[in-house]
């Protein structure tokens, strides 16, 4: 039987520091992919059009920035999706 060795203080707040700095990065890139669809063409003939016809322009731009922030994130990461 193994015993878990407890963190000290120290290793806790380094911890905590870097699951911080890992959602910091994350919500930045995803305000990164926010600003880059809203740069699209698309975004900006969804603003000019009526409501009910801006439905899909606007569904084809959020799958498109969900599609940029997965492919930021999965940079560094080899993984075949099927």
């Amino acid at each position: 039987m193994t015993f878990r060795r407890r963190k000290s203080r120290t290793d806790q707040a380094l911890e905590l520091f870097g699951t911080y700095l890992k959602l910091k990065a994350a919500s930045k890139a995803a305000k990164g992919a926010k600003k880059a669809a809203k740069g699209t063409a698309a975004y900006k003939v969804a603003k000019k059009t009526p409501a009910l016809k801006r439905v899909p322009v606007v569904a084809g731009a959020a799958a498109a920035a969900f599609a940029a922030t997965r492919a930021i994130r999965n940079r560094g990461e080899h993984t075949a999706t099927a």
